[in-house]
């Protein structure tokens, strides 16, 4: 579902919304429904002034309750009576008992009030004769509800404060959570905490706020990595440089005193040659790995470039045996013939060149489907188990050392010769949608038989 954020946070408003008047109507309907009845202790004392009336009617007469009812309300400020249930039907008609039992004239005071009339109700106790009924308006200072106003007040005004509060701080942290883990991931990231990622401590979440540490985490894995490799490729360029750098030295060293000046001179075009390829393969190689740019603006024949590197391989190295297994045309479409020449001819190249002299080099191109695979299989010592994937880091090396001869080659070194040549070739790859592959030929007893580069691309 798209806007999962957007529907969770109306969702929760709705049903907080639907919540905080529900809250409202019962605790207000609640709080009327329970300051409405007298208190308890008002009600006994209106049961005890008309217990005492029927005493003192009883045992003394009406004129001591003219008296007591006479006190008693200059003593409540309000009015009291006695009077005598006498229902008088007519028309020859007669009055139900039951009626008769429960008639009444004023409210029993265990009975509700209303909160809202401006008048006090008159509260009635019936005497033992059921006949007689003892009456008091009730006096204001029994009233129930003194305090409505006060908590109509806290609930119209506290209590929606109090619960949008709340309902606007879990909000504030269901989506302050994630942003706040962002900042914190990004001032981490700032510091040169380059391993810091957002997205483990959402586990439990999928919404927006989730594909935004996502692609935060996607940020940070693609800038560390450039950082990182970054860092890696100026020390070993650095590290690669001393030594033509010395060669120069000394070169220049054997011209200032006279020693094979011809020589000495040679040495020095040779490693200016040498620098320039090192910067040029290294600025290349710096290029592709950081802008990761898709090169593909071309259509050509595959068949036809194999056989242009392969022809040009033969020439410089006459003493091996290159075997092409090609079809008879291979067109492919939305690439680069440039880039994707340069790392087959650098493939080719290094099986060559670690093959021993008389030795085959075999590539196949074969269509698999919407693929074409390009194949180039050697005979030479192929490569730890655990180097396959270290070979296309950039200045890696299975044999470190170097020729240490003072002449050039008599084939070209360009790019293996530091390195680099592999890593420049699977990022080419990379760059025209391909992927590239390397595995050990192995015999029956698991003796490693030479080295196998697989390139599949798209046709």
């Amino acid at each position: 579902m798209k806007n999962k954020l957007f529907w969770r946070l109306c969702t929760f408003i709705g049903l907080g919304t639907v919540l905080l008047f529900w809250a409202i109507d019962w605790l207000t309907n609640h709080t009327e429904t329970s300051m409405s009845f007298i208190d308890q202790h008002y009600q006994q004392q209106l049961f005890d002034y008309g217990k005492k009336a029927e005493d003192i009617l009883i045992n003394e007469g009406e004129e001591a309750l003219a008296k007591y009812i006479e006190t008693l309300q200059a003593t409540e400020q309000t009015w009291v009576a006695v009077v005598r249930s006498d229902i008088t039907p007519f028309a020859g008609t007669t009055m139900l008992p039951a009626f008769i039992e429960r008639f009444q004239y004023g409210r029993s005071p265990e009975w509700k009030i209303h909160l809202y009339f401006e008048e006090n109700p008159v509260m009635e106790v019936p005497f033992v004769d059921k006949s007689t009924h003892f009456l008091i308006q009730l006096p204001q200072r029994m009233r129930p509800g003194g305090m409505l106003m006060t908590v109509r007040l806290l609930l119209q005004i506290a209590l929606p404060l109090i619960l949008l509060s709340a309902l606007s701080y879990l909000l504030y942290r269901h989506v302050m959570g994630p942003l706040k883990q962002l900042e914190k991931a990004t001032n981490d990231f700032s510091k040169g905490i380059l391993d810091v990622r957002v997205t483990p401590a959402l586990s439990g979440r999928n919404d927006e706020l989730t594909r935004l540490a996502n692609t935060f985490d996607q940020m940070a894995e693609r800038t560390s990595s450039l950082i990182v490799n970054q860092r890696s490729l100026l020390a070993d360029l650095s590290h690669e440089l001393r030594t033509p750098l010395t060669r120069i030295d000394m070169a220049l060293d054997f011209v200032e005193q006279g020693i094979s000046p011809e020589q000495a001179l040679e040495r020095l075009r040779y490693e200016a040659a040498t620098m320039r390829e090192l910067a040029e393969d290294t600025l290349t190689f710096a290029w592709l790995d950081t802008e990761l740019p898709s090169l593909r603006s071309d259509n050509f024949d595959l068949t036809e470039l194999l056989n242009v590197i392969c022809d040009d391989a033969r020439f410089e190295y006459p003493h091996h045996t290159l075997s092409c297994q090609l079809p008879d045309t291979a067109p492919i479409t939305n690439s680069s013939q440039l880039a994707l020449g340069q790392a087959i001819e650098n493939i080719i190249r290094n099986a060559l060149r670690y093959t021993p002299a008389e030795g085959e080099v075999s590539v196949l191109l074969k269509r698999t489907l919407d693929h074409y695979s390009v194949v180039v299989s050697d005979e030479g010592k192929g490569v730890p188990d655990d180097m396959l994937t270290d070979i296309f880091k950039p200045f890696f090396r299975v044999d470190k050392a170097r020729s240490s001869s003072n002449a050039p080659s008599t084939h070209s070194d360009k790019r293996t010769g530091f390195g680099l040549g592999l890593a420049l070739a699977q990022r080419q790859i990379t760059a025209v949608g391909g992927t590239i592959h390397a595995s050990n030929i192995t015999d029956s007893h698991g003796n490693k038989q030479g080295l196998k580069m697989q390139i599949l691309l798209p046709a």
